[in-house]
């Protein structure tokens, strides 16, 4: 037994004499260094989003948009007509051939189609009925299934689709949203008379797209995201004054689904789980 007037420690005291110092918390030069380190690790994070999100909207154009533009002038190329418009007597706008059957609307001369009355344009080329048909079309003709069925036309003329998304869904695209919600995209095609706002003409119409996509669409079709200039259009804007100022394209990803008439630069109320307001563009073709 250890003496009480022994002042020797034992050799357990001796090889815990450094315990007391070794037990120290961090410096603020180690907290310092750690929370830079988490700061890195969440911007990292961030800035990944930021460029998968960009990779993503580049891909639904290059392998969803252009694809089919480029499906759409090889059906003219093939079959020296616009889809839908009739090879014997052509009448150079999407679905035309419903007109030449039926001899509704009748074009006299050449002013292609410029006596046809509002809400009486040749319905639109679709594969399926869109979610928002009355948004989606200028006529006020409904879509028929295997009447005006886009897929049927590009089948018949051998000319192979988009991958979009399956199968028999060629003209579906599905992505996520900033909320990381889903969103599909769908095109469908149709001719526009003369006094249509976004212009008049043969156009792809694209639904489904939230703010941010469109605007980076339009950046990349026509080099500025303008509403009302260019190739890619925002549905029922007017044209303004020509060399005029752009128009913003409408809402921003702080909206959700079913907001009404939201402007780019307002507040939305959006939550987290809830989907991204949509837009609906129109994409002139050279057809």
């Amino acid at each position: 037994m250890r003496s009480i007037f022994s002042i020797q420690p034992t050799r357990r005291e001796r090889s815990c004499a450094g315990c007391r110092g070794a037990q120290g918390g961090f410096t603020l030069v180690e907290l310092a260094v750690v929370l830079a380190v988490i700061g890195l690790i969440i911007g990292a994070v961030a800035i990944g989003k930021d460029v998968q999100r960009n990779a993503e909207y580049a891909k639904i154009k290059n392998k969803f948009i252009d694809q089919w533009e480029q499906a759409y002038n090889q059906y003219y190329q093939r079959t020296g007509v616009v889809v839908g418009d009739s090879q014997i007597a052509p009448r150079i706008m999407v679905n035309g051939a419903a007109y030449v059957a039926t001899g509704t609307n009748p074009v006299s001369g050449g002013d292609m189609g410029a006596t046809i009355a509002a809400g009486n344009e040749p319905t639109p080329v679709c594969a399926h009925a869109p979610e928002n048909d009355a948004a989606v079309r200028s006529s006020a003709t409904a879509f028929v299934a295997n009447t005006n069925d886009l897929r049927l036309y590009m089948t018949r003329a051998g000319i192979r689709m988009p991958p979009g998304r399956a199968e028999g869904q060629e003209d579906l695209y599905v992505y996520t949203d900033t909320n990381g919600s889903p969103q599909e995209i769908q095109v469908c095609f149709q001719w526009n008379r003369p006094g249509t706002p976004e212009g008049a003409g043969n156009v792809m119409v694209i639904a489904g797209l939230t703010p941010d996509l469109a605007r980076m669409l339009d950046q990349m079709i026509d080099g500025k995201p303008d509403a009302q200039e260019g190739r890619l259009r925002l549905r029922n804007i007017v044209n303004g004054t020509p060399n005029g100022p752009g128009v913003e394209w409408s809402a921003n990803n702080s909206f959700g689904r079913g907001a009404a008439a939201p402007t780019a630069t307002g507040a939305g109320q959006t939550r987290d789980e809830e989907q991204v307001i949509t837009l609906t563009a129109i994409y002139k073709m050279n057809q």
